[in-house]
């Protein structure tokens, strides 16, 4: 069995938020529409069954959900352009208390965090010790995700 990584992965809530996200079920769907190399680069590296962040951008600026990787890189349905991949998700369950920016800036442990340092990157790697400090702020046992 290979090892999880983990992830974030960066929405715009009032174009995908986590309720639409829940709402597609054991579906699930492709994290579609991005359009930046080193993201793209990001779901490239996903393997089913590794684990993310699903954070909200623009005003609420927190992690509100844990989602799963459900297919591995592939076209991207939205473009006919081949440089563009995604990959599928499916909601796990949300966070018991959302993690702000400020909440991840605010900690020390997490200063090299991805978020902390480059916040306009909307699929980013996140380490194993990230995960856990992250998840414990939000309220869940990262053991039993």
């Amino acid at each position: 069995m290979t090892a999880v990584a983990y992830w974030l992965f960066k929405t715009e809530p009032s174009t995908w938020g986590w309720e639409d996200q829940v709402g597609k079920g054991d579906i699930g769907q492709e994290w579609d529409g991005v359009r930046n190399y080193q993201a793209r680069n990001n779901m490239r590296a996903m393997k089913t069954g590794d684990l993310g962040f699903f954070y909200h951008s623009q005003t609420e600026k927190a992690v509100v959900g844990i989602v799963r990787v459900t297919a591995e890189s592939h076209p991207d349905s939205t473009t006919d352009d081949d440089r563009w991949d995604c990959v599928d998700v499916v909601a796990v369950r949300p966070v018991r208390s959302p993690v702000t920016l400020d909440d991840v800036k605010a900690e020390p442990r997490l200063k090299n965090m991805v978020l902390a340092n480059n916040t306009r990157l909307s699929v980013q790697p996140v380490t194993e010790e990230e995960w856990k400090i992250v998840c414990g702020m939000a309220g869940l046992e990262p053991e039993k995700l």
